[in-house]
């Protein structure tokens, strides 16, 4: 006999695992830099004006009309405020402050709220493909290139921070922030990042050039992570760890297309933080991160022999940027809860008075 109609709509209702839609979604991503490729030849012909140095943007239009622009900026705002909604409705679902519990529940399978996450965030994708075939312009257009590039920065910053109190920030020796301020860090990280990769998103038309079909790709995988909030796959070591260190392969191909010498930089510059901080969060022994260490510097000694050891300085700007930016955003951070702590005192004194 066949199965009961009860039977086969529990099967129908079974949860997706978060790692399943993990593995679709890297899947779809990858798939999707492809269609961007393919459809490049289509964007040939748009006009743009010469390069004019480090903070010129060369993918832009010579004379932007009101329609690009409208598109462009009305597209991320709609995008950019359905993206915080979903956290924040997440986050008063499933991650209440309560006096007995603070943080939040996460699930092996998908919720309703991620399913909306997906889509939103696959219905922009689409949506800003069509946006570039048809009006081009991003928000490019209005805004400086280093507010892109800085928001990314910022973000990796921010999971220097974030991450401390599990891997510490120097060879495993942890900071000791206070961990009010890390707890805040933790709970809403997930407006600023929102912010920072819809933003980097809708700054770049959906060209195909080698540095945005590796850009979009790691935009897209990051808009997954994103989506697969409160799950366990948003907090899965190996893969939070694969997006951090992507940048140290996007900003090393991307300076090796530019043709300058300056690979080297990013190269090392991000493996460094890679042996400072972020293998000391993987389980590794002693033995194995003296061996990674030491393969490190052997690499660096072997690149700039015949470069020059006067540029060997260069392994340090990324890391010394980066943890200096580190304090600076743990500075802003405690200031900003310092002033509401202040604001909430004061507010009380006056409620007794």
């Amino acid at each position: 006999m066949g199965r009961s109609a009860g039977e086969k709509a529990g099967r129908e209702r079974a949860p997706v695992s978060a790692y399943r839609a993990l593995a679709v979604g890297t899947a779809a991503s990858l798939a999707f830099t492809g269609l961007i490729w393919l459809l490049a030849g289509r964007l040939a012909d748009v006009p743009h004006a010469a390069d004019a140095g480090a903070s010129w943007y060369y993918w832009k239009l010579i004379e932007p009309t009101a329609a690009s622009r409208l598109t462009a900026w009305g597209f991320y705002l709609l995008h950019q405020v359905s993206f915080w909604a979903l956290i924040a409705y997440a986050q008063f679902k499933y991650a209440p402050r309560t006096a007995g519990r603070s943080r939040p529940r996460y699930s092996k399978s998908l919720r309703s709220v991620n399913y909306l996450a997906l889509g939103v965030n696959g219905f922009f994708i689409v949506l800003h493909l069509v946006q570039t075939h048809l009006w081009y312009d991003g928000l490019a257009q209005d805004v400086s290139i280093w507010s892109a590039l800085g928001s990314v920065v910022v973000m990796l910053v921010w999971v220097l921070l974030m991450e401390n109190p599990r891997r510490g920030l120097f060879f495993g020796k942890k900071v000791g922030f206070p961990r009010r301020l890390t707890d805040a860090a933790r709970r809403y990280h997930g407006y600023y990042f929102a912010w920072a990769i819809v933003y980097t998103f809708w700054y770049h038309p959906m060209e195909a050039t080698s540095g945005h079909l590796i850009g979009f790709l790691y935009i897209f995988l990051l808009l997954l992570q994103g989506s697969l909030f409160l799950t366990r796959a948003h907090v899965n070591r190996w893969w939070t760890l694969a997006l951090e260190v992507a940048v140290l392969a996007h900003g090393t191909l991307v300076a090796i297309n530019q043709g300058e010498g300056m690979w080297p930089m990013f190269a090392f510059g991000f493996g460094g933080i890679f042996v400072i901080t972020q293998m000391h969060g993987l389980g590794w022994s002693r033995p194995v991160r003296a061996l990674v260490l030491a393969a490190y510097v052997a690499g660096a000694l072997a690149v700039y022999a015949p470069l020059g050891w006067g540029r060997l300085n260069e392994v340090l700007r990324i890391p010394l940027i980066d943890y200096a930016a580190v304090f600076a955003l743990a500075a802003i951070i405690g200031g900003i809860l310092g002033l509401i702590h202040l604001l909430r005192g004061t507010r009380k004194e006056a409620e007794i008075r």
